[in-house]
């Protein structure tokens, strides 16, 4: 009898599956690799808001957690993951500039918005009216961490190669069946796959694409993202990632030729040099109407489980929500209202 299963292996999935390790618990993970959002995200670990200058939900007790979290799975796993990395926002506007420092003069903001605006030095960045700096800004290589657990979970024996199939899943009262597996109780972790699923997909949990381009740039010799329409983030080598569009209407995780004009026309409004892309990315975000994760048990089965709703803050959110499920199931901690499950139960579960 294990003590869990997990469906689903994007930063969800990892994230319960790396609390329920370090518990030293009994588990294995169901996956496929269908979604894709988790590996193709920036991975960037910012507070705050940078259209509106708001500090994101929960940002400080998010980053608390995220810090030791992935600086744990560095030294597990012997690969880099955690990077420091600059966030400057640029100006469009003198309004713009004045928004910014009413917002940085806010208690909850002052320690993540500097009160300095960054004079223009880079010959090949049309930003005449400056930048400013979010602190405390990182990232988490997602392309590395994700298969890098997946091998991890590969060499332990707990990781199955595979689409979770409800034909040969069986609820019991205290735990459940799948296949030759049983478990105290299973949490899902599908992002926008948990549509295909009978137990979950009466939750208000929608896609939302997004989408990259890869250039190499020579000569802009970037190591800081700049955050404008778009972002543009150094990789390494002279490549940069700019991104992401948000794309209600499109659930294929197809990049797209309009989508990728449109990011390459607004890169060439704000960065004066010659380029080529390398490379175009895409996937879908599973986003909740609330833009809050949903989190908690099945209203009607109580060893069922799940865990998802990240959308585009998926590295900030996912070591939070993740231990709040595990407190919730091991300790009988209550869930946060604004993420708890229990939010849509009445409105939109027919039993």
């Amino acid at each position: 009898m294990l003590d869990y299963l997990i469906v689903g292996s994007g930063l969800a999935g990892i994230s319960f599956a790396e609390i329920l390790d370090r518990n030293h618990k009994s588990f294995k993970v169901v996956s496929d690799g269908s979604q894709v959002s988790s590996i193709v995200a920036a991975g960037l670990i910012n507070p705050v808001i940078l259209k509106r200058f708001k500090l994101a939900w929960r940002a400080k007790e998010q980053m608390a957690l995220a810090k030791p979290f992935y600086q744990g799975l560095e030294r597990k796993l012997g690969l880099p993951l955690y990077h420091p990395m600059r966030v400057l926002r640029r100006f469009a506007s003198v309004e713009e500039q004045n928004l910014w420092f009413e917002a940085s003069d806010k208690n909850e903001l002052k320690e993540f918005l500097s009160h300095n605006i960054y004079k223009n030095a880079n010959a090949y960045i049309d930003a005449p009216l400056g930048f400013a700096e979010v602190r405390h800004t990182t990232r988490v290589n997602t392309q590395k961490l994700i298969p890098a657990y997946r091998e991890y979970l590969m060499k332990k024996e707990m990781l199955l190669w595979e689409k979770f199939d409800f034909d040969t899943f069986i609820i019991k009262d205290n735990h459940v069946e799948y296949g030759s597996f049983k478990a105290k109780q299973i949490v899902f972790c599908e992002g926008f796959g948990i549509r295909g699923n009978p137990y979950f997909n009466y939750l208000p949990i929608s896609g939302n694409k997004g989408e990259y381009v890869f250039v190499k740039a020579l000569d802009l010799k970037l190591d800081q993202a700049v955050k404008s329409d778009i972002f543009c983030i150094p990789e390494g080598n002279d490549s940069y990632r700019i991104g992401a569009n948000y794309d209600r209407s499109d659930k294929i995780n197809e990049p797209t030729i309009k989508t990728k004009n449109e990011l390459l026309k607004k890169w060439e409004s704000i960065f004066k040099c010659s380029y080529e892309v390398i490379d175009h990315v895409a996937g879908i975000r599973p986003v909740v109407i609330d833009r809050r994760p949903i989190v908690g048990p099945h209203p009607k089965f109580n060893n069922l489980y799940v865990l998802n709703g990240f959308g585009s803050r998926g590295v900030l959110i996912a070591p939070h929500a993740s231990k709040q499920l595990y407190g919730h199931i091991e300790n009988e901690e209550p869930i946060a209202a604004e993420m708890d499950i229990a939010r849509f139960t009445k409105k939109h579960y027919s039993g």
